[in-house]
């Protein structure tokens, strides 16, 4: 027997000893040790990429999917045609001005009815939120007239109203009602009593309790109502320019649809798409303007 057999320890053979690496059961010593990365490093790793980045892998993805299944006829061009073909009639479109008109057009429906449709959803929920009168003249006929589709106004609007702007920008003014009363109205509920008698403590009035207490109180509840208004309003938008249209975007799409020009109708939907998630974009960055003071939970 050697000195190394007298001196290790018993189990472990004299090669392990040395090493200082562990034998298995079977007297066999493992090549490597694997490194394990701890998950939460990983998370860190993916977190430290830019969030604009990730937040473009999906669609990405998606757009790379769509076009090799119709660059290899998966996907027929009669059933919907390739993002590089899309590209293409969006540019003529922009080239010739035809797509900026009807913007332009769209745009201006939207701005109308969303500032009617405002004004009034706002004014109606003040009077039924602040004043229990109010509510009792007010609520029910407004809830009454919520749970009818709007939609299916659009015959009695064109009857009113006629075939030109007005029931367009009315159809959307409705939409946009609804969401904003429910909303502030609920906001305007939703303060905290223990605010309100704070403000009477500190001597102030009715209309000061309502300038300084309730409206600000109120505040996030009309940010979201305001969020919901604008994504109603482009939803109202597509279907009344869908009936006797003659300029905007919705026109553009109903010419394409009877030339089956699937491109143009993409283009138009991107269209819509961009300027919700603009108009989306636009409260956003009111909020952080206007509800600085109330901390929120952002995600980890």
């Amino acid at each position: 027997m050697t000195l190394d057999h007298a001196l290790a320890p018993p189990g472990i053979s004299p090669e392990s000893a040395k090493s200082g690496v562990p034998e298995d059961s079977g007297g066999r010593r493992p090549l490597d040790l694997e490194a394990v990365t701890p998950a939460t490093v990983r998370g860190a790793r993916l977190r430290n990429v830019p969030r604009w980045l990730r937040r473009t892998v999906g669609p990405l993805l998606l757009l790379a999917l769509w076009q090799i299944s119709s660059a290899t006829g998966v996907l027929h061009p009669d059933v919907l045609a390739s993002p590089g073909t899309i590209a293409r009639a969006g540019s003529d479109l922009i080239a010739d001005g035809t797509l900026t008109s009807a913007m332009g057009i769209s745009l201006q429906r939207v701005a109308v009815g969303l500032l009617l449709g405002g004004a009034v959803g706002t004014a109606l929920a003040l009077v039924s939120g602040l004043s229990r009168l109010g509510e009792d003249l007010v609520d029910a006929s407004v809830q009454m007239l919520r749970t009818v589709p709007w939609v299916g106004l659009i015959p009695l609007f064109i009857i009113w109203l006629g075939i030109g702007e007005a029931p367009k920008v009315a159809l959307i003014a409705l939409g946009v009602a609804f969401h904003l009363y429910l909303n502030v109205y609920a906001g305007i509920r939703g303060v905290d009593p223990q605010l309100i008698e704070a403000g009477e403590s500190l001597g102030l009035g009715r209309w000061g309790l309502v300038r300084h207490v309730v409206l600000p109180g109120a505040l996030p509840g009309a940010m979201t109502g305001l969020r919901y208004s604008l994504a109603t309003a482009w939803l109202a938008l597509v279907f009344g320019e869908s009936v006797n249209a003659d300029a905007g975007i919705g026109f553009l799409m109903n010419q394409a649809r009877e030339f089956f020009r699937t491109d143009v109708i993409v283009v138009c939907l991107v269209v819509y798409a961009f300027l919700g998630l603009t108009a989306d974009v636009i409260v956003r960055i009111l909020e952080r303007l206007l509800l600085q003071w109330r901390p929120t939970f952002t995600g980890q």
